[in-house]
This record gives structure tokens, C-alpha cells and sequence, in this order.
């Protein structure tokens, strides 16, 4: 039976995510067999594991950090928005159906069995599980019904680690606040506060977290600094959407679309020196840039509308005829063909053209498509050229169907299904398989072939392992918290020794 502790946040984006990976990371080097777990998670950020389940890519993060491979007992329920009222629901893998969030309040205390068999499952195989919470616990409109916070919390008799947020202000607010919303239950669960992503001299803030602990009765386990690492972010509150406008020797422009899905699968460009990697959702932020990628999306139609009113599909069509790479991946693939249908409602409804730059057609289904693939690059003319041959891995997650047209050229071939996959033309290329990034040798030849057409050789820049640097993230991350938390207090928590 597994030692528990749970993660929890005063709102949303406040660090939870990284803090539970860190004690991963640190549980792990310190002999234990650690495993994540989030009993509901809503992102649009998600992962096929090896037996075609979809998961929250968080927990696979959070897996990467423990050692183990992510499985989806680790996120049990995924709700993925569909719009501002209402989510895909996602249970132990597989699409239950869409609710709105008025029908998903009322229906989910109905998963408790499984968010408990997944734990369970857990427990009888680990020796530790770190738990994270979501958004905030003192959400008191919420809290009769939580499957999340501390009502999970108490499901699984865990011991609480309260995280605010020092960088967005208020954290003296958030803390007490929080604890102060509890009723006399909660508040004896939470054991440990957090202060994270804390900037400058620690001696300014001690009389401020003396105040905290007379306040709260409970004990700050720890001043979290501001950590910079490149890891998988959960959801687009990532600060790597926000504000970069730097260019570097190769630029590359990530569309910023109201419903991006899967942006962590461009991650691996920054790892490249000299690369810059921007997320725009203006024509004035465009410019220039060597590459143009159309990310995932949960509603492909509305997004590819959005391009289309705003004038970023204008200014993409003319970067184009200029002859800069566009690159679509999923849903950015379907926004790139001739047409788009949906019969049955499955998006929007109805029929619209796409953007006319590959040739093929994609008409929307009711089935998801969810399995992890591994193939190669077929034979590519032009820049591009280095990546014929080239091996990827990576997976799928669409609903849809494209059909190329007679006379087009298709980008890859899938070793499990023995088929092609995407499209390419000229300078533009797409494709359904997220993580086709992952390997270097990918990345590689593209920012190869973006250097080359500028006259700028990229042959060092791109000389990096992924796996490697992740790894050495996690380590980053495990060692910068052992520096700021006490540790001895959360094994006294947890009831183990160091």
C-alpha cells in the first residue's frame, strides 16, 4: 500500500504541475517507486499511451520525472473544452461523450468508482503516489460535489501541500484565504504551504511567512524560486504563449488559434540554439518568419474562421507565394486542404473550403482516431529534402478523415497500419501524427534546411539528444527544489523517512 501526498494550488496555474513532478523527480532518486495521479484534468493537451488510451499530458510529464511510463490510471477522467460551455469527457482513456458543464456537474460524482479503481490500481503497485489537485480547493460553489480537490483528498487519505503563486501577487492573500475557506476538516489536511516561482531575497519575505504560519497554524515547507526549465507544459496558460517576440537566426511562427490542442509537440525547436519559437495571434505579430506551423485544435472549422476574419489566413497564403514553409499538424493538416465537411455535427457542422494549399479533402466523423505510430519520411523534393528516409514515432488523436486527391504526394508512411499519412506541395507539408518533432533527426534536418536557405550553417545548433536534455531538465528541476523545500518535513508528512 502506497504513501500519498497531495499537490493542491490556490488557482489555477500557480505551479502545481511542476512542484508534483519535482517530488516525483526527487522520490525517485531517493529509491522510491513514484507514480502520478490527477483524478480529473482539463486541458487540451493530451497523449495516447501505448494501449491507445488518452491522457492528460501532464501526468506523462509527471511520469517522465518518476521514471515509469505514463498510464492512464494516472489521469482517469480528461475533459478537453469544446467551447466555453461544455467539454469532450474522456474516462480511463476513452470518449464517454460531450457534456455541457451544467450536465458534467450533475453526472460526475457518477465516476467516483473509477477515479478509485484507477487509484487503487496505483496503490498496489507504488510505494509513493503524488497527487495533484486542480485549480483551487475554496472554490466554494463547487466543493459539495469535488472529485478533485479535497474531495479527493479524502478519498484517498492524502495529506495536503497548499501552493500559491508569489510571482502573480497576493500570495499572502491566496494562502490564508484559502485555508480560511476550509472547513475544519480540510484545514487539518493541509499539513505543508508553498510559496513558488519566488524572485530576490528570501530575508525580505521571512516576516511575511511568520505571519502566514500564526495565521494558518500550519507550516511553510518551503520558498519555490522562479524555475526556467523547458518541460511539457498542461494547457495554454503556458507562459510560452505569451509575449515572445524575439527573433532569432531561424524564426518560427506557431499560430496561436483560440483552440490550440497539443502545442508541446514544438517544444523540441527550442531546444536549438539560435532557433526562436513565437506563438502569434495577430497579422502585426507575423512578420517574417522561416517556418509557419498550424497546430492541433479541438474545433478545426471555428479556428480555421478565426484565421480567416482576423486576416491571418491572407497573411499566411502570402508568405506562401513568398515561399516560406508551412507546416500543419492535425488539425492544422485539415485546415490546409480544399474543403472541409461535417455531416453529422460532429464540429460546427455544415461544409467550408480550406486555405487550398495541399491537395486533399477532410470530412469529419463521429469515431476518434487514437493510436501511437511509428514510420518514416517519404521522398521529399526541395529545402526539405534531408528529411526523406528520416524516422519519427509519435501518435494520433483526430476525429476525420482526409482523402488526397489523385496525383498528390504523400508525406509519410505508418509502419503499424502500412499506409501513408499527410500531404505535401512545394514548400508545404501536414500531418496527423503529433510528436513527429520528438526526434532530433527531425529537427534537425528542418532548421537545417531553414538555415540553408538563408545562407546560415545550423550544423552545431542542432547537435542535442531530447532525451538527454530531458532528462537533465528533471534534474534541474529535482535539485532546485530540494534547495527551497524541507524535505525532511514532507517525508514526516508523507510518514517515511528520508
Amino acid at each position: 500500500m502506497a504513501k500519498s501526498i497531495m499537490v493542491q494550488g490556490t488557482m489555477s496555474n500557480v505551479g502545481k504541475s511542476l512542484v508534483t513532478a519535482g517530488l516525483c523527480r526527487i522520490f525517485k532518486q531517493d529509491g522510491y517507486k513514484v507514480a502520478p495521479f490527477k483524478s480529473q484534468n482539463m486541458a487540451l493537451n493530451s497523449f495516447i499511451t501505448e494501449e491507445g488510451l488518452e491522457m492528460g499530458r501532464a501526468q506523462v510529464m509527471q511520469a517522465e520525472a518518476a521514471g515509469i511510463k505514463p498510464e492512464v490510471a494516472m489521469n482517469p477522467i480528461l475533459l478537453k473544452p469544446t467551447n466555453d460551455m461544455g467539454s469532450q469527457v474522456i474516462v480511463n482513456g476513452e470518449v464517454l461523450g460531450t457534456m455541457s458543464a451544467r450536465d458534467y456537474f450533475a453526472y460526475k460524482h457518477n465516476l467516483v468508482p473509477e477515479i478509485m479503481k484507477a487509484y487503487n490500481k496505483l496503490d498496489r503497485e507504488y510505494d509513493i503516489i503524488v497527487l495533484e489537485g486542480a485549480g483551487s480547493p475554496a472554490e466554494v460553489n463547487l466543493k459539495e460535489e469535488d472529485i478533485v480537490n479535497m474531495g479527493m483528498a479524502k478519498m484517498a487519505k492524502a495529506p495536503v501541500l497548499l501552493v500559491g503563486d508569489i510571482d502573480r501577487g497576493g500570495v499572502f492573500a491566496q494562502l490564508i484565504g484559502t485555508v480560511d475557506l476550509m472547513d475544519d476538516e480540510e484545514r487539518d489536511m493541509i499539513k505543508g504551504l508553498i510559496i513558488n516561482k519566488f524572485r530576490g531575497d528570501k530575508t525580505i519575505l521571512d516576516p511575511g511567512i511568520k505571519i502566514i504560519e500564526d495565521k494558518t497554524n500550519i507550516p511553510v515547507v518551503g520558498v519555490t524560486p522562479y524555475i526556467n526549465i523547458q518541460v511539457d507544459d498542461e494547457d495554454s496558460l503556458s507562459s510560452r504563449l505569451e509575449g515572445k517576440t524575439e527573433v532569432d537566426l531561424i524564426d518560427i511562427a506557431v499560430i496561436r488559434i483560440p483552440r490550440i490542442s497539443n502545442f508541446t509537440d514544438f517544444n523540441p525547436f527550442e531546444m536549438v540554439d539560435g532557433v526562436s519559437l513565437r506563438y502569434v495571434k495577430h497579422v502585426t505579430e507575423l512578420g517574417n518568419p522561416d517556418m509557419i506551423i498550424l497546430p492541433g485544435t479541438k474545433n478545426t472549422m471555428e479556428d480555421l474562421l478565426w484565421m480567416r476574419q482576423n486576416g491571418l489566413e491572407a497573411a499566411i497564403l502570402k508568405q506562401v507565394k513568398a515561399g516560406t514553409a508551412i507546416f500543419g499538424i492535425c488539425g492544422g493538416y485539415q485546415m490546409l486542404g480544399e474543403t472541409l465537411s461535417d455531416p453529422d455535427g460532429v464540429e460546427s457542422g455544415g461544409e467550408i473550403r480550406g486555405m487550398g494549399l495541399l491537395p486533399m479533402d477532410t470530412v469529419f466523423a463521429g469515431d476518434k482516431t487514437r493510436t501511437r505510430v511509428t514510420g518514416t519520411f517519404n521522398e521529399v523534393d526541395g529545402a526539405f529534402s534531408g528529411l526523406s528516409g528520416v524516422a519519427f514515432e509519435g501518435y494520433e488523436i483526430h476525429m476525420g478523415v482526409s482523402t488526397m486527391h489523385e496525383g498528390g504526394k504523400s508525406l509519410t508512411h505508418l509502419d503499424q497500419m502500412d499506409k501513408a499519412d499527410g500531404t505535401w506541395s512545394g514548400e508545404v507539408f501536414g500531418t496527423y501524427v503529433h510528436g513527429i518533432f520528438d526526434k532530433e533527426q527531425v529537427v534537425k534536418e528542418i532548421v537545417m534546411a531553414l538555415g540553408s536557405k538563408k545562407g546560415i550553417d545550423m550544423t552545431e545548433a542542432t547537435a542535442f539528444d531530447i532525451e538527454t536534455f530531458k532528462e537533465t531538465q528533471y534534474d534541474i528541476l529535482a535539485e532546485e527544489m530540494r534547495k527551497h523545500l524541507d524535505m525532511e518535513k514532507i517525508y514526516e508528512i508523507l510518514g517515511l523517512k528520508k
